[in-house]
């Protein structure tokens, strides 16, 4: 099993990457939080997990220990496999995922993509003990109930503004209302920037 990757960032996709590792160039999925850490031409670290099917052997990359662990117990949960694991921690923090768990939030868990009713209430049963604790505001929140996760240019723009500091919940009516009109993400920031106004 590969353990991390350390090489040069010389592609970035909408959710992989290429790095290269001493002239062999691997292919790695990542969250939208490892991909907003990378840039082409530079040197990074990922830790991995190596899913190995019948019809593929894929990479999964993290840049942060506390993201992997996280997928680790995500897909040993039934029913949770590794893109579904990807796509949880691609819409929020770790701690807001812990945090939704611990209150056992189905209405957010239920919100996030690829998980229904019956998958939410086996990942709060199976991992509400293992996840460790966190604190009631600790992280950034995760979607609220009833509005369903940022998709395409909006989820890009949701993440470069989390980057920044913004909380989702402050930037996401913004976001839902300008991405309609815009048609890349370059566009959608410069609107939404604008929107929020320069008060912050």
């Amino acid at each position: 099993m590969i353990g991390y990757l350390k090489g040069i960032v010389t592609h970035i996709f909408k959710d992989t990457c290429f790095i290269d590792v001493h002239g062999v160039g691997y292919r790695v999925y990542v969250p939208m939080s490892t991909l907003d850490t990378l840039t082409i031409g530079r040197e990074t670290m990922l830790f991995t997990y190596m899913s190995v099917r019948e019809d593929a052997i894929v990479l999964y990359g993290f840049a942060a220990q506390d993201e992997y662990d996280l997928f680790i117990l995500l897909i040993g949960v039934n029913g949770v496999g590794p893109k579904v694991a990807l796509g949880i921690l691609s819409a929020g923090s770790p701690d807001a995922f812990r945090l939704a768990v611990h209150q056992k939030n189905m209405k957010v868990l239920t919100k996030l993509p690829g998980i229904g009713k019956k998958t939410a209430e086996r990942i709060v049963l199976e991992l509400q003990d293992k996840i460790g604790a966190v604190d009631d505001d600790g992280g950034e929140a995760l979607p609220a109930a009833g509005s369903p996760a940022p998709q395409g240019i909006a989820a890009e723009a949701m993440a470069a503004l989390t980057s920044l500091g913004y909380a989702p919940p402050e930037v996401l009516p913004a976001i839902e209302s300008k991405a309609p009109q815009c048609q890349t993400v370059e566009e959608l920031l410069k609107e939404v920037l604008r929107a929020l106004g320069s008060g912050r």
